[in-house]
């Protein structure tokens, strides 16, 4: 897996500190760790023009609206191209929200602009699948 690209620390705290509070590493659920892998096989799979790899990580309910990896490839293209191809991403905190587990990303997109991603999770069948992902551009920070 390619090495993830860090935003510099002042942007990055700043970032992480105008989003939702993260559970301190000790209070974390055990299962963060499969969830961030999750993601950024994801991430790894968008950048190598892998769709059935990224595609395979949408919840059922996420295949089903798209019902295939390429309709769902331009979607995420398209709507979301920070995250489709990021200058910039780092992993934030993991907390649990309405009865989901929500892991917050932070994105740089290729203008510079800083966008905060909450990944809304799914256990299915004992496999983690991101069932959303609600985007919020950070006014005022750029990298």
């Amino acid at each position: 897996m390619r090495t993830r690209r860090l935003l510099p620390s002042l942007a990055l705290a700043a970032c992480l500190a105008l989003g939702a509070p993260a559970l301190a590493a000790d209070d974390e659920p055990e299962h963060a760790a499969a969830i961030r892998a999750v993601i950024l096989d994801q991430l790894e799979a968008f950048r190598a023009d892998e769709i059935d790899r990224a595609f395979a990580h949408a919840s059922p309910g996420i295949q089903s609206m798209f019902r295939t990896p390429e309709r769902f490839r331009r979607m995420v293209e398209q709507g979301y191209p920070m995250i489709w191809r990021p200058e910039r991403f780092d992993v934030g905190g993991i907390e649990t929200a309405g009865g989901a587990l929500i892991q917050t990303m932070v994105f740089v997109d290729r203008t510079g602009q800083v966008f905060e991603a909450d990944y809304r999770m799914e256990l299915v069948d004992g496999v983690w699948r991101i069932a959303g992902v609600t985007l919020r551009k950070l006014p005022g920070l750029s990298s």
